[in-house]
């Protein structure tokens, strides 16, 4: 059992910036094993997941199974919850002031909004990747990818050898190789997803979270991007949220179209995009709305 939460305002602020805690966290044994190649995911499951700004239901009664190994699509249009939802997986929702979750959201049969469950141990377990690159500014490459991996006690003679699987794990390690103590920032958009999405599998979480994290790029990093994704499912469950209907297609085994904070449809993506069971998810996915 993950111990008794001692999140502080500073471990929260953390782990919002990188996906990554800011003192070593305290797994579940699962969590413990090394990395490798074959590990496999782990299923996430949303029961009656209900999310409140304030006075504003913005997700209501919410059931959603992620399964293991897959990528899973969240589509919708602004507004609709896509976001909140993935927010909410990794209890980053209720860092924002007045917001609130209930329901059930679970890590294989772990309930992450158990009252004893330590809130930096989820985000150790549930990595997060941002719409828009955020490497820490005052570090190097290599610093950006060990961030995590110091902070969770990791030894520095394995450190090495740990940022370099990283960074081959994203595609990156032979543009940025000869240039590993250069600021991360000084990398393009889409290297600096990368890099984030590179300082995420570090730490070896058991899930990554996307929200929309090709957006602010240009067409071959997006196209790296989705390569990328595609490779890690096999590590990795993965829920990526997405405006772009054609990034769904291509990346996600099922897709997930939300409208008003509520699933309207939850199916294999071929079947989402091209015969819909709700006549809403097809107007949508053929552009008449959102």
């Amino acid at each position: 059992m993950i111990p008794p939460d001692t999140t502080s305002k500073e471990q929260s602020d953390m782990s919002t910036a990188g996906g990554l805690p800011s003192e070593p966290p305290q797994a579940p044994p699962q969590a413990s094993k090394a990395a490798s190649a074959e590990k496999t995911g782990h299923a996430v499951k949303l029961k009656n997941l209900n999310a409140y700004y304030g006075g504003q239901h913005a997700i209501k009664s919410v059931t959603i199974d992620f399964p293991p190994n897959e990528v899973t699509a969240l589509i919708g249009p602004s507004g609709s919850g896509k976001s909140t939802v993935v927010r909410c997986i990794n209890r980053m929702h209720e860092e924002i002031p007045g917001a609130r979750a209930e329901g059930s959201v679970t890590l294989d049969e772990l309930d992450i909004y158990d009252p004893n469950v330590d809130v930096t141990a989820v985000r150790r377990l549930i990595g997060m990747v941002f719409q828009k690159p955020n490497p820490f500014p005052t570090m190097s490459i290599f610093d950006n990818v060990a961030a995590g991996l110091r902070l969770t006690g990791t030894k520095s003679s394995d450190l090495k050898e740990l940022v370099h699987r990283s960074l081959v794990s994203v595609g990156l390690w032979d543009e940025v190789k000869d240039r590993l103590n250069e600021p991360g920032i000084g990398l393009s958009g889409g290297q600096q997803q990368r890099l984030c999405i590179a300082r995420t599998v570090a730490i070896e979480p058991e899930v990554i979270l996307m929200d929309e994290p090709a957006s602010a790029l240009d067409p071959i990093s997006t196209l790296k991007i989705e390569e990328l994704v595609d490779e890690l499912k096999e590590r990795y469950t993965i829920v990526i949220v997405t405006h772009n209907m054609q990034q769904a297609a291509r990346v996600a085994n099922s897709t997930v179209f939300m409208l008003e904070g509520e699933v309207i449809e939850h199916d294999e993506t071929n079947k989402i995009f091209t015969n819909p069971n709700d006549e809403r998810t097809e107007r949508y996915v053929t552009g008449k709305f959102g």
